[in-house]
C-alpha cells in the first residue's frame, strides 16, 4: 500500500543533496519540517520551511541538545494510521502525521577518529534527538518512510513523483536500513568508551568489540558443499581490498575463491615493480616480478606449473592482451587486477567460466601511509569456540637498512634484492614456510608443515619438480631455524643466502654452520607466522 506524503521532517548533519531534495518535496506539496541548521540551509535557498519550534510551540534548548524530543515530533511519526484509536489521539493533541523522516547524525565516528579529539568533543557528537526519531520512524514503518543517506533521495524522490508516496516493500527496506544504522551508531559509541583509559588515553583493543559488517552476497556453499556460507565487508571497507573488487565475468565465486583471491590480492599489492602471484589453497604457489605481466606471470608459473592449475593469479599491473592470452592457455578459477585492455577483455570473453576482478589500486598508497590509506586491515580476527582472538595486523615493512648481517660473509647487493623478495612472499606462505628465490622470482615454497625441515625438503622438491636450479639461491625462513638440519638441506641444494627473524637459543649453532657451509645470513628480528 503507498500512503501519500504530506509532511516531511528534514534534519541532517551532513547536508549532501538536501537542498535538491527539499526542493523537490516543496515543489511537489509537501510540508517541510526542519531543525537548526537544516532549516536555515532551505530558507536560504527560498524553500518553505517551518522550523520545528514553531512546530512545536516550544523552544530548543540546552544547547540544542533539546529540540525534537517532543509529543508533537514522535506522536506525528509514531502514530499507526490503521488505527482509529490511534489518530484521534494524536488529532485531539493537535499532533499533524509525520509521513517522511530525513536524518542523518552527528559526525561521531570522523570525531573521534582524529588524533586530537578530547572526551568532551566526542560526548558532544553522541546524537540523541536523530537515533530516537529514526527508532520511531523505521518503528511505524507502514506510515512512515525513514531516509538515513543521502545514497537514498534519489530513489524515494522517483517513487514519490510517481506515486505520490512509497510503497511498503521500500518503507520497510528503509526501516531496515534506519535501524542498522543505528546499530552501527550505538556500536560505535561503545568502540570508542570502552577503548578510553583512566589517563585520557585509548586502548588498542577496546573493552568491547561491535562487529560492524554489511552482507554482499550469499554464497553456493562455505569451504564444503555441506556448509552454508556468505561474505560480508567492513562497514568502511579499506581502499584497494577485495571486497572493492567488481566481477567483470565469470561463474559466481565461491568461498574458497573468495579466500584465496584475498591472500593473492594482499601478496601481489605489497610489490612495488610488476609482478604476478598464483595462489593455490591458501599458499602461494608462484610469485615473481618482471618487466610487464604477461612476463612476471610467466615467471610466477614456472615455479610450480602443476600447482598453478586451477589457480587465482593476481596482478598489480593493468593487464594487456599479451598477459590475457598467456593465462589463458591453462584452467585459472580468478583473475584479479587492477584493469583490463580491452584486447584482454575479449580474451577472457571466451573463457566464460573465469571469474574476472577489477580492484582499484588508486587509494593505496606509497610506504610511509597507515595500514587504511595502504589498502589494508589494521586488525586480524579469528573465531575459537564461543570467544574472538584479535591482533593488529601482520603489516610490519622491512628495508635493507633493518637487516642484520650474522655470517662472516654477507650477501652480494643482487643476494639482498631476492633475500627482501623471499622475505615478502614467506609473510604470505602459512608456517612452517620455507621460500627458495633467485632473480626475482620464487623457486620453491614449502608450506604448511609441522616441522621446519620437512618444509625445506618439500620446497626443494617442488624447485626440482619444476625443472628449476637451486644453485646459488637464496631462502627466506619465516621463523628461526631451531636446529642446523634445516639451514644444512637447504645449503645441500644450492642456496647460499638465508634470510631469517632469529631469536634461537641455538641462533650460535646455526650462523656457525652457515659459516660452515659459506652461506650468509641475516636477521630480521621479525617473525612472519601465518596460521
Amino acid at each position: 500500500m503507498t500512503h501519500p506524503i504530506r509532511r516531511a521532517l528534514i534534519s541532517v548533519s551532513d547536508k549532501s543533496g538536501v537542498v535538491g531534495l527539499a526542493r523537490e518535496l516543496a515543489a511537489l506539496g509537501v510540508e517541510i519540517l526542519s531543525t537548526g541548521g537544516t532549516a536555515k540551509l532551505l530558507a536560504q535557498h527560498r524553500i518553505p520551511v517551518v522550523e520545528v519550534a514553531d512546530h512545536t510551540r516550544f523552544p530548543e534548548m540546552l544547547d540544542g541538545r533539546v529540540k525534537t524530543l517532543h509529543p508533537a515530533i514522535h506522536g506525528g511519526l509514531l502514530a499507526r494510521r490503521e488505527l482509529e484509536a490511534h489518530m484521534a489521539a494524536i488529532a485531539a493533541h493537535g499532533i499533524a502525521p509525520i509521513d517522511l523522516l530525513v536524518v542523518n547524525l552527528y559526525p561521531f565516528e570522523a570525531t573521534v577518529a582524529r588524533p586530537d579529539c578530547t572526551l568532551d568533543e566526542a560526548i558532544e557528537n553522541i546524537d540523541i534527538g536523530g537515533p530516537a526519531m529514526v527508532r520511531s520512524g523505521a518503528k511505524n514503518w507502514r506510515g512512515v518512510g525513514v531516509l538515513t543517506d543521502a545514497g537514498q533521495y534519489a530513489g524515494a524522490l522517483a517513487e514519490i513523483r510517481a506515486s505520490g508516496g512509497l510503497s511498503d516493500q521500500t518503507r520497510f527496506a528503509l526501516a531496515v536500513a534506519a535501524f542498522d544504522a543505528i546499530s552501527c551508531y550505538d556500536g560505535a559509541i561503545s568502540d570508542y568508551l570502552s577503548s578510553l583509559r583512566p589517563d585520557g588515553g585509548r586502548n588498542e583493543f577496546p573493552g568491547q568489540i561491535n562487529g560492524r559488517f554489511v552482507k554482499l552476497q550469499d554464497l553456493r556453499y562455505g569451504e564444503n558443499p555441506h556448509q552454508r556460507a556468505a561474505f560480508y565487508r567492513d562497514l568502511h571497507p579499506a581502499p584497494g581490498s577485495l571486497v572493492t573488487a567488481r566481477q567483470l565475468q565469470g561463474k559466481e565465486l565461491s568461498y574458497n575463491n573468495i579466500a584465496d583471491a584475498d591472500a593473492a590480492w594482499e601478496c601481489v599489492k605489497s610489490f612495488d615493480a610488476p609482478a604476478c602471484v598464483i595462489v593455490k589453497h591458501a599458499n602461494p604457489c608462484g610469485v615473481a616480478l618482471g618487466t610487464d605481466p604477461a612476463d612476471a606471470y610467466s615467471r610466477a608459473f614456472s615455479t610450480d606449473p602443476t600447482s598453478a592449475f586451477g589457480g587465482i593469479i593476481a596482478f598489480n599491473r593493468p593487464v594487456d592482451g599479451a598477459a590475457a592470452r598467456a593465462v589463458s592457455k591453462q584452467f585459472v578459477e580468478v583473475v584479479l587486477a587492477p584493469s583490463y585492455a580491452d584486447e584482454a577483455k575479449q580474451v577472457f570473453a571466451a573463457r566464460a567460466n573465469a571469474r574476472v576482478l577489477e580492484i582499484s589500486l588508486d587509494d593505496v598508497r606509497p610506504d610511509g601511509a597507515t595500514d587504511r590509506e595502504r589498502g589494508r586491515n589494521a586488525q586480524d580476527f579469528k573465531r575459537v569456540g564461543s570467544g574472538l582472538l584479535v591482533q593488529s595486523a601482520d603489516n610490519r615493512e622491512i628495508s635493507a637498512a633493518a637487516l642484520k648481517v650474522v655470517t662472516k660473509r654477507a650477501p652480494t647487493d643482487a643476494q639482498l634484492r631476492d633475500l627482501l623478495f623471499a622475505w615478502q612472499v614467506a609473510r604470505y606462505v602459512k608456517s612452517n614456510a620455507i621460500v627458495f628465490c633467485g632473480n626475482g622470482m620464487t623457486l620453491g615454497v614449502g608450506a604448511g608443515q609441522m616441522s621446519r625441515i620437512d618444509s625445506a625438503r618439500i620446497a626443494s622438491i617442488k624447485a626440482a619438480n619444476a625443472g628449476l636450479l637451486l644453485a646459488g639461491s637464496v631462502v627466506a625462513s619465516d621463523a628461526f631455524f631451531p636446529f642446523r638440519d634445516g639451514l644444512d638441506v637447504v645449503a645441500d641444494v644450492g642456496a647460499t643466502a638465508v634470510i631469517q627473524p632469529g631469536g634461537s637459543v641455538r641462533d650460535d649453532e646455526v650462523v656457525a654452520a652457515a659459516d660452515e657451509r659459506g652461506v650468509a645470513m641475516v636477521f630480521t628480528g621479525v617473525r612472519h607466522f601465518r596460521h
